[in-house]
């Protein structure tokens, strides 16, 4: 089973960037799609950006579109989110997601708080 662990959350201020690293610990994540989700309390997780496990596909939340950037380095089993221009409607927990098949694994997640 694979076991994302997130880093790189912090505080920053509006305009400013950050990058998001998820480690898939455990075993190689080749075969994985990956995927970041974030969450405000009392709202529901949704959804940020995904990629394929060939890195061939993308995906992004209209909200994010032009300014975060998702990739991964297979050989480092870790995907990146980078996050530029961030606003304070960003803030949020940032977690990852394994899914392959109906198998899907989740991180703790990392906090991300856009302020000044």
């Amino acid at each position: 089973q694979v076991q994302p662990v997130e880093s790189g959350g912090g505080l920053v201020q509006p305009g400013g960037s950050l990058r998001l690293s998820c480690l898939a610990s455990g075993r190689t994540f080749s075969g994985y799609a990956m995927g970041w989700f974030r969450q405000v309390p009392g709202r529901q997780r949704e959804f940020v950006a995904a990629i394929s496990w060939r890195g061939d596909n993308l995906a992004y939340a209209d909200s994010v579109k032009g300014r975060f950037t998702i990739s991964r380095d297979t050989a480092k089993n870790t995907v990146y989110l980078q996050m530029n221009s961030l606003k304070p409607e960003d803030t949020a927990v940032y977690s990852c997601n394994a899914a392959r098949g109906m198998q899907g694994y989740w991180g703790q997640g990392t906090q991300v708080t856009v302020s000044l």
